[in-house]
């Protein structure tokens, strides 16, 4: 453990994690069996929030979540964290490699939460898109990764184009309204995070999820900035490839703002659910 986490604080919170995800399995493997669709996708909300709070992860917002149905958000990624932070405010399912599917728990979880699992070694966008496309069409938010992996959290990595395919989806004959979120890891204990302590919270390349979701269970209070942005279309930028250059400018701007601590200067407050 670093000076930064403890032994039993870890021990305390992970058994309380656990104790309340064995309880919400059952309630949202029903909501989906029995198709109670407004359970279904609002459980998910209340499930991520509780997750938030029990690892001492407190959530800054700034703007607010589209209220179209359906978005495709459209965030940077640095750790698994980001699932409990973008679930606690987004009532969507999230895309994942297919790997996801077959972790133990988590790929439980992402089941449950109705997660879009695909293969990102395929190469055709068309294929891509065709498997996002029938939730897109039924109405559900989704939440997608461009950066296609996690990183270190300091800098956001080239976005695929490829992965945008689902933004071209027509919707009642409208373009798909895409909206660029930025999340950023900015205090500890009320200290700002800087580049050295940013891997407590990030997680990539090859470190062991076990190991380190104990280190960050330990770690105290924790701050999180969200920034929701302007929504955007394909046809307003004119292709798939500028909304994925845009969508990396856009984030990687304001993450780089939060990062050196200047987002901090503007008001932040509380973002609503998407509403059905």
């Amino acid at each position: 453990m670093t000076k930064f986490a403890t032994h039993s604080l870890s021990l305390i919170r992970l058994t309380i994690y656990l104790a309340v995800t064995v309880a919400a399995l059952p309630v949202q493997a029903m909501a989906l069996a029995f198709g109670w669709h407004r359970v279904s996708r609002y459980f998910p909300l209340a499930y991520h929030r509780l997750v938030c709070r029990i690892l001492g992860l407190r959530i800054a917002v700034r703007g607010r979540p589209s209220a179209a149905r359906p978005t495709l958000f459209v965030s940077n990624h640095a750790s698994y964290i980001d699932i409990e932070v973008l679930g606690a405010l987004v009532a969507g399912s999230f895309v994942a490699k297919s790997e996801v599917k077959g972790w133990p728990v988590f790929g439980l979880l992402a089941r449950l939460q109705r997660t879009v699992f695909v293969d990102r070694r395929v190469r055709s966008s068309a294929e891509q898109r065709d498997s996002l496309s029938g939730r897109l069409q039924a109405g559900d938010n989704l939440i997608l990764f461009p950066e296609g992996t996690s990183n270190d959290g300091n800098r956001v990595k080239a976005f695929k184009s490829a992965l945008f395919s689902a933004a071209e989806v027509r919707i009642d004959g409208h373009a798909l309204a895409v909206q660029p979120v930025t999340v950023a890891y900015v205090r500890l204990n009320g200290a700002p995070i800087g580049r050295h302590m940013r891997p407590y919270f990030a997680w990539y390349g090859d470190m062991a999820l076990a190991g380190h979701l104990w280190q960050l269970a330990g770690l105290g209070i924790a701050e999180i900035a969200v920034e929701f942005h302007e929504p955007v279309t394909v046809d307003a930028l004119g292709s798939r490839k500028r909304l994925a250059e845009h969508c990396e400018r856009v984030i990687g701007e304001a993450l780089a703002r939060a990062n050196s601590g200047r987002a901090a200067e503007a008001p932040i407050g509380d973002a609503s659910p998407v509403a059905a």
